[in-house]
């Protein structure tokens, strides 16, 4: 006897009809045709009818190149009307969108480029010089073979066949459906990780995924919109997006965040919810208080991490704050309410997920240690059904039934979760594990930093020792020998660290993570203070 073939057998897995997003557009363009789906940088707005316009252009564009469900097709494009359409456009033909970080290059880009094994990529025309790269490197070629250029004309690249972007407007004809029905389990996206320690891999992501995701988001309703100040080849980007069609509400699409203009930017687009970085509320919180800072719409934000005093956020600016744990991999797992009590943790786990914080074994560890988060859920398809191309890092990352976060976490006996450290992040020194996590929100406490990372560096005993790169507020002064006299009345003193370095700026991936790695290969530099040298040796407090 054969399965059934409708997703709606099995209440768990959502009907194609409230998760795909080319039923989700359709529905809402017929439905509410006037409304307002996204409002781009420069003022213009889309109703619904229009996007879906837009989005049918271009999909019919995408179409005449041969474009067809199963496929594969890059999309490198800065947030704005192109990204938002081409993705749209894409999965419109039931094929699946894999969107290029607008910083690779170089092998990492050809690694993408190759890996996701597409035909075809719409990019942007002053990015594409850098596909050189796919000349250069001696290996089997990719299979790349045409680009749709955006924003005008670029050096070509031999070997491409070039396409001008015009080509997504004038095909004016609806597109051909797809041969069969888009399911829920079918590929949404393909985002490849960060690839800050090592070669990227293709995160896959199903519309069902997509969908898990909402149980994070129930506060917002058709009446909101949400600021996308992330980009859309991350997943807050392209989730925020997805969030907001499903319930048939709109986004404000922006370039990036600006602390200097951020609520600047939230009264002109009308934002009324918006996800904030941990790095992001701080530099928010550090600015000088201003009359107007009240003065806004915004009357929810997502804080991940929370690492701000969340009684002091809402007191300043007005609005709720709620918390997750989420990565590209996964839906959510792990929320909290409005404005949870608890600083630092990621809230309880979401229903219909379990949890685990384990050893290397997979044993479960008792509350209050610190181990690996691992995660399962009871729905199909709720969690990455895998890593493109990559079946060895899929098993090991779902060995023994569960997806392993690589993430340390610790859980309290109330259900709480705290984020702790990545696994490979986390300082050993003198026999105790320390959190750099923990350490940058010390240091990070001093009015006079602006942002910070710590990492360790290798110590002359064989261990480590903890070294921290710091950003300072505008116009401030801090000599390092007063900030280790800060955190020496802060932290256990075999946390405080004995390097301090202090930077213009922290080197982050367009996403705002910060690359550790590349701090970690510069080590000790000329311009490092090094605590030891300079007399200030802690000792270990007695009780």
């Amino acid at each position: 006897m054969s399965a059934p073939t409708d997703a709606s057998f099995d209440r768990r897995v959502p009907p194609r009809e409230d998760c795909v997003a080319p039923l989700l557009l359709e529905r809402w363009a017929r439905e509410t045709p006037d409304a307002v789906f996204v409002r781009l940088a420069d003022g213009t707005l889309w109703s619904y009818a229009q996007a879906r316009a837009q989005v049918r252009r271009a999909a019919a564009g995408l179409q005449a190149l041969g474009v067809k469900q199963g496929d594969t097709v890059l999309a490198w494009l800065p947030n704005g009307a192109d990204a938002l359409r081409v993705a749209l456009a894409i999965n419109e033909l039931g094929a699946a969108c894999v969107p290029i970080n607008l910083a690779y290059r170089g092998r990492l880009l050809e690694h993408v480029v190759r890996d996701s094994g597409a035909r075809l990529m719409v990019a942007s025309a002053p990015l594409v010089e850098r596909l050189s790269v796919l000349r250069d490197v001696e290996a089997e070629r990719a299979a790349l073979s045409d680009v749709v250029l955006v924003g005008g004309g670029a050096p070509p690249v031999d070997g491409l066949r070039w396409h001008a972007g015009t080509c997504l407007d004038a095909a004016g004809d609806a597109p051909e459906p797809p041969p069969r029905p888009i399911e829920p389990w079918d590929t949404h996206y393909i985002i490849y990780t960060s690839g800050t320690t090592g070669p990227s891999k293709g995160v896959l992501c199903s519309y069902a995924k997509s969908a898990a995701s909402q149980v994070a988001f129930q506060f917002l309703d058709a009446r909101d919109r949400y600021l996308v100040n992330l980009p859309m080849f991350h997943v807050s980007g392209a989730g925020a997006v997805s969030i907001m069609l499903k319930r048939g509400a709109s986004v404000a699409l922006v370039d990036a965040f600006s602390a200097s203009q951020f609520w600047d930017v939230v009264r002109e687009t009308g934002s009324t919810a918006c996800t904030l970085l941990g790095s992001m509320a701080t530099m928010l919180v550090k600015a000088a208080p201003q009359a107007d800072d009240r003065s806004h719409g915004l009357r929810a934000v997502v804080m991940v991490p929370l690492s701000e005093d969340v009684p002091a956020f809402t007191a300043r600016f007005g609005c709720d704050v709620y918390t997750t744990f989420n990565m590209t991999e996964t839906s959510c797992p792990i929320i909290s309410g409005r404005n949870p009590a608890v600083l630092g943790s990621c809230g309880e786990v979401s229903d219909g997920v379990e949890a685990r914080v384990v050893d290397a074994f997979d044993r479960e560890v008792p509350h209050g240690a610190v181990g690996e988060l691992i995660l399962r859920t009871d729905a199909p398809w709720a969690m990455m059904h895998g890593y493109h191309r990559a079946p060895d890092a899929t098993a090991q990352a779902w060995r023994n039934g569960w997806f392993h976060t690589g993430d340390a976490f610790r859980r309290d006996e109330k259900g709480h979760y705290f984020f702790v450290d990545r696994m490979k992040d986390t300082i050993r020194r003198r026999g105790e594990n320390i959190s750099s996590f923990e350490v940058e929100a010390e240091v990070g406490a001093h009015p006079a930093v602006k942002e910070c990372a710590a990492y360790a560096v290798p110590g002359e005993l064989g261990d480590d020792e903890v070294m921290v790169a710091i950003a300072l507020q505008p116009a401030a002064t801090l000599q390092p020998a007063d900030l280790v006299s800060f955190l020496a009345e802060r932290m256990a003193h075999f946390m405080v660290p004995r390097y301090l370095r202090t930077v213009s700026e922290l080197p982050k991936t367009p996403t705002q993570k910060v690359q550790k790695h590349l701090m970690r290969s510069e080590g000790i530099t000329a311009d490092t203070f090094d605590r030891v040298r300079a007399g200030m040796v802690l000792r270990r407090q007695r009780i």
